[in-house]
């Protein structure tokens, strides 16, 4: 893992610090040791699959669930003995919808207004450049139940910024949403965080989202295996990916150990693997592999493969195993009344 960075001699603190990060669910650990520091300003995007820990990290940094052990500390605040000032401090998305949708979006923003304590000189000026930025304005006096599922995610970001807070933290901002939809809705976060200056760490499971993060910590069964940039990580993997099918994949894995000593495994229903030069590997693959090639793609190195190297999985993988068998744990350790 990349190191953490530290605060200079007399600089401001990170945004958000976080050491040693525990929560428990009865005998679970949904977040096992988790340890990272963001800087003010900086983009900072948790990726894993659903279930690995990152709505329960993100709940322990805004104050909404009590660490089982380590410390966490927002804008220079303490998450358990400073509550208050942390809450004050920062903005929340959640995953699913918490608009009122019998309210208007203007009504919606003035009544978050009013409970984050705004100035009331100041809030329809707020109000303007939040409805601006995310391109609402001209349905600001509709209801938000006649909104699309875009619109709602950017008022309900709007609205996450209306008290101008120092760190924003948005939970799967695009879960539930279309490709072309994410793409808009990442867009306007861009813009948001570049105008108003504030740090944004969010969690994903999409890969392709993940990109748009000036670093990320990619999350599996409660852990951070690796943190860095996207193109950092992406070089960490160095060679070509090659995705087979064949007529007989345990044959051909055993088959690509034995001939060209290349560990292989399968992934989404084909058979995976790493090597240099790949589209040179190609016709020597054909020529010499014992089992029958039904197709081949050769690919650089992504996100996913990434998340292979680091993890043994692809994250779609890991939302249909393991992790899927930690959240039916962590459900009965939850519904058994242990804490």
């Amino acid at each position: 893992m990349s190191a953490l960075p530290s605060s200079s001699p007399g600089s401001s603190p990170p945004a958000i610090e976080a050491s040693d990060l525990t929560k428990s669910y009865g005998d679970v650990e949904a977040v096992r040791g988790v340890s990272f520091n963001v800087p003010r300003g900086e983009v900072f995007g948790f990726l894993g699959p659903n279930g690995a820990g990152k709505s329960t990290t993100i709940k322990m940094l805004t104050t909404l669930a009590r660490p089982t052990s380590g410390t966490a500390r927002v804008c220079g605040f303490d998450v358990v003995t400073q509550r208050d000032d942390v809450r004050r401090h920062l903005g929340l998305v959640f995953q699913d919808p918490t608009l009122d949708g019998y309210l208007t979006a203007d009504q919606n923003l003035r009544l978050h207004a009013e409970l984050y304590g705004v100035d009331p000189a100041a809030v329809s000026t707020r109000m303007d450049q939040m409805l601006d930025m995310v391109d609402l304005n001209d349905r600001r006096d509709q209801p938000v139940m006649t909104f699309s599922g875009g619109m709602r995610r950017r008022l309900e970001i709007a609205r996450g910024l209306m008290h101008s807070p120092r760190v924003l933290f948005l939970d799967e901002p695009t879960i539930g949403l279309d490709p072309q939809t994410r793409s808009s809705i990442w867009r306007y976060i861009r813009a948001l965080q570049e105008a108003e200056g504030t740090t944004i760490f969010m969690t994903t499971h999409y890969m392709d989202e993940a990109e748009f993060c000036d670093r990320i910590a990619i999350m599996d069964r409660g852990e951070i295996v690796v943190l860095d940039t996207p193109e950092a990580l992406k070089a960490s993997v160095g060679a070509d990916r090659i995705t087979l099918g064949t007529a007989d994949d345990e044959a051909a894995i055993a088959a690509l150990r034995e001939r060209f000593e290349i560990e292989a495994a399968m992934a989404e229903g084909a058979v995976t693997f790493h090597v240099e030069s790949g589209e040179a590997f190609v016709p020597r693959l054909f020529a010499e592999l014992s089992v029958p090639i039904t197709s081949v793609a050769v690919s650089r190195p992504t996100l996913d493969d990434v998340f292979m190297k680091y993890t043994g999985t692809t994250i779609r993988d890991a939302e249909t195993g393991g992790v899927a068998n930690m959240n039916r744990a962590m459900m009965r350790a939850m519904a058994g009344g242990r804490r």
